[in-house]
């Protein structure tokens, strides 16, 4: 084939591209429309938390480590669910048995050395309503939960808020669409066509896992209130035009 037939075959190609483009979106005075982009927010207190709770035990030898590690784990449990937490609603994160590490034991005495010489993690995230979620860290560090403290916060009904952001972003949008229409000198339509684009931002930081054991006693719980969340939409629709 030759050159000149390549460069008419592309040609054609691209003509046909075209068309095809302009059946999809055709501009002319039968198809008017005001197309708008708009952004709103809500703000939101979150009704619930997951709290991640865990703990660290140690022992002299891999057995001692793992029965030091049992007794621990099994109290946190039964101290959680003693005190109605669903059992559903707490799963597993992370469970190892291991020699502790140099820089974990370097700076203790000999004797303190001897005895952790093995040490157990475990680690569980429980799904609670914000504002149980104090008294859940609570019961769960005094029963032994000694790395224990990250919150995460959220919605039980994620789409409720969304809705929310959405609602008010096409309202927003229409007030926009109608102001461009009164400039025109027409009057806005019905609405074609919407799409939206939804996020979450936690507006305040998150309480953060504990670097050192947490020592419980008989100390209250520490006071714990739940985070705002913005939700933000964005949302593209198409109105009509008279």
């Amino acid at each position: 084939m030759t050159k000149f037939h390549l460069s008419v075959l592309a040609l054609c190609a691209i003509a046909l591209a075209t068309t095809a483009g302009a059946q999809t979106i055709q501009v002319n005075r039968d198809n008017r429309t005001i197309a708008v982009t708009a952004t709103d927010k809500v703000t939101v207190m979150a009704d619930t938390a997951t709290v991640h709770i865990g703990f660290v035990a140690y022992g002299p030898d891999s057995d001692t480590a793992y029965a030091n590690g049992s007794r621990v784990s099994n109290a946190i449990m039964n101290a959680l669910t003693t005190a109605g937490i669903p059992r559903e609603t707490i799963e597993s994160e992370s469970q190892s048995l291991a020699p502790s590490q140099n820089f974990q034991v370097d700076r203790l005495t000999p004797a303190e050395r001897t005895q952790r010489q093995f040490m157990v993690n475990q680690s569980w995230t429980v799904r609670t309503p914000a504002d149980n979620a104090a008294r859940l860290l609570d019961i769960a560090v005094k029963a032994g939960a000694n790395q224990s403290g990250q919150i995460e916060w959220s919605f039980r009904d994620e789409h409720a808020p969304e809705s929310e952001a959405a609602a008010k972003a096409l309202k927003s949008a229409r007030t926009q669409a109608e102001q461009m229409a009164t400039s025109l000198s027409t009057k806005l339509g019905a609405l074609l066509f919407a799409s939206n684009q939804t996020q979450a931002e936690v507006i305040r930081p998150m309480m953060r896992a504990m670097a050192a054991p947490m020592v419980a006693g008989r100390a209250e719980p520490l006071a714990i209130n739940p985070r705002q969340i913005e939700k933000s939409a964005t949302v593209y629709a198409v109105f009509a035009i008279e």
